[in-house]
C-alpha cells in the first residue's frame, strides 16, 4: 500500500518538484514550491469549488434546519426523517463538502512528505530518467530565507492569511435568523466566530515547528483559496438554497 501511494502521489509531486527547482533560473527552491502548489491547486479546483459550493449550500439551510430540529425536539426520529427530507428537498448533503476534501488528502499527504524530505540529497533516487539530479537542493530562498528550517514569520504570515480567509467566508456566508431555532442559531454563530480564531492560532503554533518550506506551501496556498473564495461568491449571484413555498 505504501509502495502504490508512493507511486501514484509522492513520486510524480517530488519530481515535478525537483524539475521546477531544475528549470527555474537561479533554481530558487521557494519559488519552485510556489509554483508546485499553484499547479496543484489548479488541478484540485474542481473538488474545491465543489466543495465551497456544498458549504455555501449547508450555511443556507441552517435556518430550515434550526426549525425542523425545534419542531420534533421531543421526537428524535420523526425530527431525523424530517431532517433528512429536507435535505432531499433542497438536493444537498452534509457530507457533500467533506468528500472533496478527502480526495484531496492523498495529494496533501504526498506534497507534506515532498516538503519534509525533498531537500534531503538522499532521495534523489526516486527521480524519473528524464529528471536531472541537481546533487544537493540549496534551502536558501530568495538569497536570504533558509526553508530547511523552522520560520516564525512564514508561521505568523500563514497563520494571518488563515484568520484572512475564514472572516472571508464567514461574511460571505452569514448566519440566518432562525425563529424558534435562534437560540441554537446563536451558539453556532458563537462556535463559528472562535474557530475564526482557534485555527488561525493552530496554524502559528504547527508552523513554527515545522521546516519553512512547508510553511511557505501552506502560506501560498491558503492565498489561493481566499483567492477562489473571493472569486466564487462574487460571481456566484443565487441563492444559497431555492426557496420552496408552500403549497
Amino acid at each position: 500500500m505504501i509502495q502504490l501511494f508512493n507511486t501514484i502521489f509522492y513520486q510524480p509531486i517530488f519530481n515535478l518538484l525537483i524539475w521546477l527547482y531544475n528549470v527555474i533560473p537561479g533554481s530558487d527552491i521557494g519559488v519552485a514550491i510556489i509554483i508546485l502548489t499553484i499547479i496543484l491547486k489548479i488541478l484540485l479546483y474542481p473538488l474545491s469549488k465543489k466543495s465551497l459550493e456544498s458549504q455555501k449550500a449547508m450555511q443556507g439551510i441552517q435556518p430550515k434546519l434550526k426549525e425542523v430540529q425545534e419542531k420534533y425536539k421531543d421526537n428524535k426520529q420523526a425530527q431525523t426523517k424530517a431532517v433528512m427530507e429536507l435535505y432531499s428537498r433542497e438536493k444537498v448533503s452534509p457530507f457533500s463538502s467533506c468528500l472533496p476534501l478527502l480526495i484531496q488528502l492523498p495529494f496533501l499527504i504526498a506534497l507534506y512528505q515532498v516538503l519534509m524530505d525533498g531537500l534531503k540529497s538522499q532521495k534523489m533516487e526516486l527521480l524519473y530518467p528524464f529528471v536531472k539530479n541537481p546533487g544537493t537542493i540549496n534551502a536558501i530562498s530568495f538569497g536570504f530565507l533558509d526553508l530547511s528550517k523552522p520560520n516564525i514569520a512564514l508561521a505568523v504570515l500563514s497563520g494571518l492569511a488563515q484568520f484572512w480567509q475564514a472572516k472571508m467566508f464567514s461574511t460571505m456566508t452569514p448566519p440566518k435568523s432562525a425563529g424558534a431555532g435562534g437560540k441554537d442559531e446563536s451558539m453556532m454563530a458563537t462556535m463559528n466566530k472562535q474557530m475564526v480564531y482557534f485555527m488561525p492560532a493552530m496554524t502559528v503554533v504547527i508552523g513554527v515547528s515545522l521546516p519553512g518550506g512547508l510553511t511557505l506551501y501552506w502560506l501560498v496556498m491558503t492565498l489561493l483559496t481566499v483567492l477562489q473564495q473571493w472569486w466564487f461568491f462574487r460571481n456566484d449571484k443565487k441563492p444559497a438554497v431555492e426557496i420552496i413555498k408552500p403549497r
